[in-house]
């Protein structure tokens, strides 16, 4: 995969297929920015969300609505989690609820987690005609205004698509879309346009542009010190603007105009998205259909006013920068309104887990304190018996005998002032 997306290094010449993994490593890290705190933690807040997110989505497709913990654990590897599963479900008590059948481990939901999946397939129904633009949009900007249907699978969770967009979508909306599949294979299934909208037609730049009273535009989001990124960015933002829904036909490959609309393309695309963010390697799978460039991530770092590149979790991710304010989206769907209320629970949970283990630990240091503590006062309780031996040996009947110090061998022995 690595070759295909990143066949050409800036600094370091061609990446070789067959290279070790360390060459790619090197030059893989030269493909990313200058980490910005704000975006990073924006990348690393859904990190866990997305793994649960996943294992709710099993379950629900599971009998009865509950899955093994020994069939979740085959799939954690393909589920970018590591570890135990068990351990991991255990993690987020108000999301899974994990118990013993058959001398085997069996994970649920919540009533809380089941009461959000009731939430959120109530705002994918209400949120219908917006797939449907979002849908027709991305056809309208493909080159034959047709994609595959396997590709879009690839990108469904990042429009927010249902997984049953190809039943619940497509044949409500048929004036727009149709299925087509010439060769029979499932790998050819393809959704094709078959109605242009032009009120569809208008890009994300274009609309704000319109609100402003402007020419149609990108903004860029750097701080002033970034001198010569400043300078590049005016440079290339004062060409006219090419719509990311206009004829590819007379631009030329490698050409400014050509570049120009590339990214409004790719601008566009994650203006379509819930998070405003896309794998880059995902994004690659339609650079037939797109027209992308081969060297898609070196454009990408050309425009860092635009984009932000990250190689987060060993993922390389493109982020539109206008569309954060810090680490938080500045417009968000309503779908992404109900999936931060999963992170909230989720947080909650493991708030909880993490207190109870703290108190665990806890008793269990204060109990170890406290075995220590005893062990030292027998030590001491059978170092003054001996001594008393010794001096009732030697003719002495002092020690236990005297009633101060019959008093402080209790003390010792019992915590007690008994005489």
């Amino acid at each position: 995969m690595l070759a295909g997306l990143y066949r050409q290094c800036p600094k370091v010449g061609f990446l070789c297929v067959n290279g070790s993994h360390h060459m790619a490593q090197r030059c893989l890290s030269l493909w990313s920015m200058k980490k910005e705190p704000d975006l990073e933690l924006a990348l690393s807040r859904n990190h866990r969300w997305i793994v649960n997110n996943q294992i709710k989505n099993i379950i629900l497709r599971c009998p009865d609505q509950v899955a093994p913990v020994e069939f979740l654990q085959k799939k954690f590897k393909s589920l970018s989690a590591q570890g135990n599963a068990l351990n991991w479900l255990k993690k987020y008590p108000c999301c899974f609820e994990v118990f013993k059948e058959n001398d085997q481990f069996i994970c649920g939901l919540t009533k809380q987690m089941k009461f959000l999946v009731e939430e959120e397939e109530s705002v994918k129904d209400m949120q219908e005609p917006v797939f449907a633009e979002r849908l027709a949009k991305l056809l309208m900007m493909s080159r034959n205004q047709k994609l595959n249907v396997l590709k879009i699978h690839e990108l469904k969770r990042n429009f927010g698509f249902p997984d049953d967009y190809l039943l619940r979508i497509v044949p409500k909306y048929s004036d727009m879309f149709r299925v087509v599949n010439h060769t029979g294979r499932r790998s050819s299934m393809e959704i094709e346009l078959t109605h242009w909208n032009p009120d569809f037609a208008i890009s994300a730049v274009e609309k704000s542009s319109s609100k402003n009273g402007s020419r149609p535009c990108f903004s860029c989001s750097l701080p002033p010190t970034w001198v010569k990124s400043l300078e590049r960015f005016h440079e290339f933002n004062s060409s006219r603007y090419i719509s990311p829904y206009a004829d590819t036909g007379p631009l030329v490959e490698g050409s400014v105009e050509m570049e120009k609309r590339t990214v409004a393309l790719v601008h566009e695309l994650l203006s379509l998205t819930l998070w405003k963010r896309v794998s880059i390697s995902k994004l690659c799978h339609f650079r037939r259909e797109f027209c992308l460039p081969c060297n898609l991530n070196v454009l990408l770092l050309k425009h860092p006013g635009i984009f932000y590149v990250s190689n987060k979790y060993q993922i390389y991710t493109v982020l539109l920068r206008e569309g954060y304010s810090g680490s938080e989206l500045v417009e968000k769907d309503p779908l992404v309104v109900v999936k931060d209320k999963y992170g909230e629970l989720m947080q909650q949970g493991l708030h909880e887990y993490n207190r109870r283990h703290y108190l665990m630990n806890l008793e269990k240091k204060k109990m170890k304190n406290k075995d220590l503590t005893v062990a030292s006062l027998r030590q001491k309780v059978n170092c003054n018996v001996t001594s008393v031996k010794d001096d009732a040996q030697r003719g002495n009947l002092g020690g236990i005998f005297d009633p101060e110090e019959r008093k402080q061998f209790y003390k010792l022995l019992f915590g007690d002032e008994s005489k």
